[in-house]
């Protein structure tokens, strides 16, 4: 299976439009206001008209309150969930929705480490691997030692500083799922 591409904090029509046109199979829109790539309702509304089927649309929240999480779901039509804070699986599988959970590789010394924290979410549908950077909650450009990756049964999502320049290894190396 070919891996599949996620093209992540889309905040422009003509952004989405060439992810679409370069065949993106996912598309995350960021509902955190602390990220440069937040979009309000209104915006994501506007975005995601334009998202064809089987396009995957993505919300990425950070400890968000649970009715945020419902509202956006009640306000625009977003295919899956991407928790990138502190939220436990509990939280996560309340709303209904796949959802996935962002690993902070950043925070996680040896793949046993991460192996442990992987065993918290047990009914996550993926996992995003991320370095996660000193100030933000991923999306930092900053790549990590991915000799820590520990197994798992669960599709592998890589990122955190992928570029042109190392993407095609990273996909070699490990198979990812999706990048």
């Amino acid at each position: 299976m070919p891996t599949r591409i996620k093209i992540c904090g889309l905040t422009r029509a003509d952004d989405v439009q060439a992810a679409i046109d370069c065949g993106a199979d996912a598309l995350g829109f960021v509902f955190y206001d602390r990220s440069p790539r937040h979009v309000t309702l209104a915006q994501a509304e506007k975005l995601l008209v334009r998202v064809p089927p089987l396009v995957s649309a993505v919300g990425l929240f950070v400890d968000a309150p649970a009715d945020t999480v419902r509202a956006t779901l009640a306000a625009v039509p977003l295919d899956q969930l991407q928790f990138h804070g502190a939220e436990s699986a509990d939280y996560c599988r309340q709303f209904g929705r796949r959802w996935f959970k962002a690993v902070p590789m950043r925070d996680l010394p040896s793949a046993e480490a991460a192996a442990a924290w992987l065993a918290a979410y047990p009914d996550s549908s993926a996992f995003l691997f991320d370095a996660f950077g000193k100030a933000q909650m991923g999306g930092s450009g900053e790549v990590f030692d991915w000799s820590r990756l520990p197994p798992t049964d669960r599709p592998v999502i890589l990122a955190g500083g992928l570029h042109a320049g190392n993407v095609g290894d990273a996909i070699r190396r490990f198979r990812p799922f999706a990048v």
